[in-house]
């Protein structure tokens, strides 16, 4: 009848060896299938494939055909780069499932051969018989043939209380990978591998799909209509010249290699990839570790936080938060001391739990027992229990028996269900009423409630059950999974920036809302359960989902439901979790957000981000810093496509008007490669603007490729590209050499670059405003770039590949006027715009 020795009847003796080998090969070993990962070929192909860098590709290629190698290799370098990125990342996606295979298969301890022996997880088959202690993890499906056990399975269930099994069918099932909290037991393996509820779990999660960012798509799109577009376009354009104009064959296809590469913006992988990867870096310095970058441009949408309970919103651990005696009086956790009158109820509860336990709950009576009552005489830290009564079928209460101070006296202490505890006391029924209406209050604020009495007793043979004792009810114990400190302000910021807030727990309504309410997440206190969601069709519940913040006793393939419904609503969701259970779900997510500290494995392998400090306030920052680089991802689009305006006009316009070359393949090479990269990367460190956590997310149909976006930037860049034009041809009418007005217009281009990146910063300043956020990448990179315009006009090597001269009197000062123009075009385009449309370019 103790609960000291791991029982082990006779009865039990396990399977044979030999029989249990014969098990292992027939029925394969306890891991979980998992889906064929992909082979390092069919990475490599799929990355291939993407329209940026079978651009990248093509232009490298035809650099490659002309000779040009250093172009070709510096646009190759970029391709391989790329691609490697995209390959580390896609064998991530494959580490989801071996981390569920890990988890699922520890090593166990069975009986065979009427002997325990320890072999690894894997080897265990339908039939074993485990030996199950406090701390181990169960290492497949079974059922509890003797002993009892209290089994932590918030990794399936979401719930932090410990579930207790007594053996049988109905109260005895374990599942894979949970915890045994407190007692021993041994129990008989039916499910091994994916028939165990993990791993249906698993195979949830292999047939998830996840989806891509919104950025992605979008540059697919732009990037393939362009590349089409300038192909035609080019080829146009060089068949023009070879039929039309009498160009030589190779000068046309020179000249439509020059238009290609002036339509093309290459720059736009590089942005992508920097901006996405240096934002991850970003992103790391706040706790919070990036698993897939395209995520990082998902954060600025984020419209839905959807939140599990256990471990994200509360800290998965249990505390005392309430006492109460058979008189009603109550003592809570703010109190600042313990009154006398509870003292003897903290004293029995402690002495009805081990001194060091391993169950969440006996561990929080410890720790409020010694806070309070240490250094007065109702702890008893050298007492040891000469007996114990463990759980059972019949009473779900337990009870220490201590030797007393005389001759076969005893002292008895209890702990348990109230209904338990309240039977064992042998109450009234008037009493017993007033005690279960208490413990009825106190679970509808979410508490779990044990209820606690002492008795004496007198004898040399103990009694068969604790029946047998009399026992004096002294009351109740309220247990409580304390919220995170930092998430009502956390849940406060994201309701200021739009953001709407649902958790989604396994736990009880009661204790929903309770937490609900404790951080403020909802005003409304509807909640719909796991239960009513089944009743439901897809329709009905998104309709329902619009108007509940609260979702509880959810299982896992319904919190994936929830986010797959929500996201067919049009939202962005994110999803936060910590269990295996949260693992589909947060694949599912626009955005899965896992705990790196209490969180699993597979949950952290899912996910897209993890939180290193498991604090829901850096959700905030990783959010913040999405919004901040999705709007320098749009800054740095608009002036990409703003420069290019002038380059087409440069390559296009002299041939077309029979004017002397102005841009070669030499000089657009540089201005696409080097210096509009170097410029557009300088937005990747501007700071977040000062209302960027008071809008609301942006829709999702947003892009920095949309339309009124890119329209500003044309008509930027259209203007100052006929400016140029228009000086050009002044230089060329005044009788000018052609080298000269090349290199006046090449010089003002370059530094008309600089103009264009100062008034793409923020386009409710002028373009010379001092921003009051300084950003340090923009003096350093100006000076760089004017450092290289200086050797490619002073040196006399690179002067004449580039087919440039040192600018006399007269070239210098048209540059300058070219330049005064550009910037009151700038200027008068700023002010011109709509203020609706000018707030939509800046964002």
């Amino acid at each position: 009848m103790s609960a000291v020795r791991p029982p082990q009847p006779a009865s039990l003796a396990g399977l044979e060896p030999a029989e249990a080998a014969r098990r292992l090969a027939e029925g394969g070993p306890n891991l979980l299938p998992g889906s064929a990962p992909r082979t390092l070929w069919s990475m490599v192909a799929g990355a291939l494939l993407e329209p940026m860098f079978l651009m990248l590709l093509a232009a490298g290629g035809l650099y490659l055909a002309l000779g040009d190698r250093a172009e070709a290799a510096f646009l190759l370098s970029f391709v391989f780069v790329v691609i490697g990125i995209t390959l580390a990342q896609e064998r991530k996606t494959q580490r989801a499932l071996e981390s569920l295979r890990e988890l699922s298969a520890p090593r166990a301890l069975v009986i065979r051969g009427g002997e325990e022996v320890r072999v690894p997880g894997r080897e265990v088959v339908v039939g074993d018989l485990l030996v199950l202690h406090e701390g181990d993890r169960i290492a497949a499906d079974a059922v509890l043939l003797d002993g009892h056990l209290d089994v932590n399975e918030s990794l399936l269930t979401g719930e932090a209380v410990p579930v207790t099994k007594l053996a049988g069918k109905e109260a005895g099932q374990l599942f894979a990978s949970t915890v045994v909290t407190k007692g021993v037991g041994v129990a008989e393996v039916h499910a091994i591998a994916g028939a165990t509820a993990v791993g249906r779990i698993g195979q949830a999660l292999a047939g998830t799909v996840e989806p891509a960012s919104g950025l992605q798509l979008a540059s697919r799109r732009l990037i393939r209509n362009l590349t089409m577009g300038g192909l035609l376009l080019a080829t146009a354009y060089a068949l023009l010249g070879w039929l039309w104009d009498g160009h030589g064959l190779l000068a046309s296809v020179l000249a439509g290699i020059a238009l290609t590469m002036a339509i093309l913006p290459e720059e736009i992988p590089v942005i992508l990839t920097v901006f996405l990867a240096l934002g991850a870096w970003r992103i790391s310095k706040h706790k919070v570790l990036t698993r897939r970058v395209p995520a990082v441009e998902a954060l600025g949408a984020i419209s839905v936080l959807a939140a599990d309970k256990t471990g994200t919103l509360t800290q998965n651990r249990m505390q005392v938060a309430e006492l109460r005696l058979l008189d009603d009086s109550c003592h809570d956790e703010q109190a600042a001391e313990l009154p006398e009158p509870f003292h003897e109820l903290v004293e029995f509860a402690m002495l009805a739990t081990p001194a060091d336990p391993f169950d969440p709950m006996e561990k929080a009576i410890q720790q409020f027992g010694l806070h309070w009552l240490t250094d007065t005489e109702h702890v008893h830290a050298e007492w040891a229990p000469e007996f114990e009564y463990a759980l059972s079928p019949d009473i779900l209460a337990m009870t220490h028996v201590f030797r007393g101070d005389v001759r076969h006296a005893h002292l008895l202490a209890t702990k348990g269900a109230p209904e338990a505890v309240i039977d064992l006391c042998h109450l009234g029924e008037a009493e017993a009423a007033t005690i279960l209406r208490q413990v009825e209050t106190m679970a509808e604020r979410g508490l779990r409630v044990l209820g606690v009495a002492r008795g004496e007793w007198h004898g040399s043979t103990w009694p068969r059950s604790q029946h047998d004792f009399d026992f004096r009810f002294l009351g109740l114990l309220g247990f409580v999974d304390p919220p995170r400190a930092e998430v009502p302000a956390a849940i406060a910021e994201c309701r200021s920036a739009g953001i709407r807030v649902i958790m989604m727990t396994g736990d009880h309504p009661a204790t929903a809302r309770a937490i609900a309410r404790a951080v403020g997440l909802s005003e409304r206190a509807e909640v719909i359960t796991g239960a009513e969601l089944d009743a439901l069709d897809d329709a009905v519940l998104r309709e329902r989902l619009r108007h509940v913040d609260l979702c509880a006793r959810l299982k896992p393939e319904q919190k994936l439901r929830l986010v797959r419904l929500l996201r067919e609503d049009g939202e962005v969701v994110a999803m936060t979790g910590d269990g295996v259970n949260d693992a589909p779900a947060l694949k599912a997510a626009d955005v899965g957000v896992a705990m790196g500290e209490r969180g699993t494995d597979v949950a952290r392998e899912a996910a897209a981000l993890v939180l290193l400090d498991d604090s829901f306030a850096s959700i905030v920052s990783a959010i913040r810093q999405g919004r901040r680089i999705y709007d320098n991802i749009t800054k740095a689009t608009r002036f990409v496509f703003a420069v290019h305006m002038p380059i087409i006009a440069l390559a296009l316009v002299p041939t077309l008007l029979h004017w002397p070359v102005l841009l070669m393949p030499v000089h657009i090479v540089l201005l696409e490669l080097l210096i509009d990269p170097a410029c557009s990367v300088v937005y990747e460190a501007d700071p977040a603007a000062d209302d960027i956590m008071q809008r609301p997310p942006r829709a999702p149909s947003d892009s920095p490729f949309a339309a009124a976006n890119l329209r500003y930037a044309v008509i930027q860049g259209l203007g100052f590209a006929g400016l140029l034009l228009l000086g050009y041809g002044l230089l060329l009418g005044q009788g000018l050499e052609a080298v000269q007005s090349r290199s006046a217009v090449f010089i003002a281009l370059v530094a008309g670059l600089f103009l264009l990146t100062l008034a793409n910063r923020d386009l409710s300043r002028p373009a010379l405003a001092r921003l009051p956020n300084r950003n340090p990448w923009l003096p350093r990179m100006f000076g760089a770039v004017a450092l290289m315009l200086v050797a490619v006009v002073g040196l006399p090597f690179l002067r004449g590949v580039m087919g440039l001269a040192v600018p006399g009197a007269l070239a210098l000062l048209a540059t300058a006027g070219m330049l005064a123009a550009a910037l009151a075009w700038l200027e008068l385009l700023r002010r011109a715009a709509p203020g609706a449309a000018r707030k939509a370019a800046a964002r």
